[in-house]
């Protein structure tokens, strides 16, 4: 088995008390079963306390928040069950944040996840782009369709290349990367392999390219589910900027987290144009490009409705037409 990780992903390192926007704080977050059970069996002054805070729902159990701050995050910035158990004592989700595993059966790829403040700084880092690679001893097979895969992997591969290269403008490279996806995507449906001709592409992308409503789009993220009062001032306050180079490392990072998940429902195209839209979301916000793509990451990844609401409003929402996106991005 191969394990692909990204260059940055050795090099995180937790901010804990210094953290700016800490994972402590606004997410409720679940307590696997095992941990739980070590709570509720947990002597002392902290094991009465996680039980007075434990609630259930369902199968499901949460610490309760109040005033949107995990009971255990002190006002040190640090964990009360880590500082007094250790790191291990900590629930499944709160030890992994925010490295990412997709386990594909005969591969793994890992990563981080943009929302955490730290993890952003290196993932928007030019000098962290590589990707490195380890044999693992286990030898299992990957229960998935091998003949779409193999398309995912190879395109995705050629549009890696092609961002790293970055031989036209971030608008138009945008503009290429959605309308090869197409191609991709009648690959993966008809048989008909995709070329990779990005001056074909741009011609097409000026030709199919109508007026985009802005407007639009933050009105669609301002009808999702908001969880800071940071983000709903942000998409009130719009402030729009220059595309940021900083562009090239979101894309990057978003085609290798979602591109290749497109082989557990044969749709690869809600994928690329999430990542167009975010992409244009990020500049229309405008302000620092790490601190904006942190927030959405947080707002947006972080949640699995509103992930669902855009990959759904991807085909039905009119500000998210191929026509209307081409048509900002030639703006």
């Amino acid at each position: 088995m191969i394990e692909y990780i990204p260059y940055y992903y050795r090099n995180f390192s937790c901010l804990a008390g210094a953290c700016p926007d800490s994972c402590c704080q606004e997410w409720e977050v679940d307590i696997d079963p095992t941990t739980a059970r070590l709570y509720r069996e947990l002597p002392g002054a902290l094991g009465d306390s996680l039980r007075k805070k434990m609630r259930q729902e369902g199968d499901t159990v949460y610490l309760t928040i109040a005033d949107r701050r995990c009971p255990m995050w002190r006002e040190d910035g640090l964990c009360e069950i880590q500082c007094q158990l250790g790191h291990e004592a900590l629930s499944h989700t709160c030890r992994e944040f925010p490295r990412l595993t997709h386990d594909y059966g005969d591969f793994i790829e890992r990563g981080l996840e943009l929302s955490c403040p730290a993890a952003a700084r290196l993932i928007l880092s030019e000098e962290n782009q590589h990707i490195l690679t380890c044999t693992l001893p286990e030898d299992s097979e990957g229960d998935y369709d091998r003949e779409v895969m193999e398309i995912l992997r190879n395109s995705r591969e050629i549009i890696l290349s092609f961002w790293e290269k970055a031989p036209y403008p971030l608008h138009q490279m945008l503009s290429i990367t959605l309308l090869y996806a197409h191609e991709v995507q009648a690959w993966i449906d008809c048989g008909e392999e995709a070329e990779f001709l990005p001056d074909v592409l741009l011609d097409r992308a000026e030709e199919l390219a109508l007026p985009g409503d802005t407007e639009a789009i933050l009105a669609f993220f301002r009808e999702l589910d908001i969880l800071t009062s940071r983000w709903k001032a942000r998409l009130s306050t719009a402030s729009p900027a220059p595309w940021s180079e900083k562009t090239k490392y979101f894309v990057r990072y978003a085609l290798l987290r979602y591109y290749l998940q497109a082989v557990s429902d044969y749709d690869l195209i809600c994928r690329v144009k999430w990542i167009v839209i975010a992409c244009l979301l990020l500049k229309t916000l405008g302000g620092d490009f790490v601190e904006t793509a942190q927030l959405f990451s947080k707002e947006i990844e972080n949640s699995t409705d509103n992930m669902e609401a855009l990959f759904d409003g991807a085909y039905t929402s009119p500000a998210f037409t191929d026509c209307a996106l081409l048509g900002l991005l030639n703006e």
